[in-house]
């Protein structure tokens, strides 16, 4: 699992987390259809290879399902398990760096808080 991604990410962890960031919008809800990977390689200007990968570890984190011949779908569940995936990896990975920067800034929970 990664978390959602940056521009220094590799190609196929930035379209993870396209599709990520669009289960977790609701965009796709369990039952519905991904985008096929020549579609989301067209729109994103990407080797359908790269699609493919990205896809397959949501198959193997148990995200969605392919049904042959028809496409990729998404499973019941795999909102909240995601968001809970990401939530573990934005504690584990992200918040660290971020809290020692807000540290080395001198902010605080206020300041944060108030947008300033």
């Amino acid at each position: 699992m990664t978390a959602l991604s940056n521009e220094d990410s590799p190609v196929y962890i930035r379209l993870r987390a396209t599709i990520a960031s669009g289960i977790l919008r609701g965009d796709y809800r369990a039952g519905d259809q991904l985008p096929s990977v020549r579609a989301l390689a067209a729109e994103h200007g990407a080797n359908p290879l790269t699609v493919a990968k990205a896809y397959q570890s949501f198959q193997d984190d148990g995200y969605v399902e392919v049904r042959r011949g028809v496409g990729m779908f998404v499973l019941p569940g795999a909102s909240e398990r995601l968001r809970m995936a990401e939530r573990d990896s934005f504690m584990q990975n992200q918040w660290p760096r971020i809290r020692d920067h807000i540290d080395l800034l001198g902010l605080d929970l206020t300041d944060l808080m108030a947008g300033a």
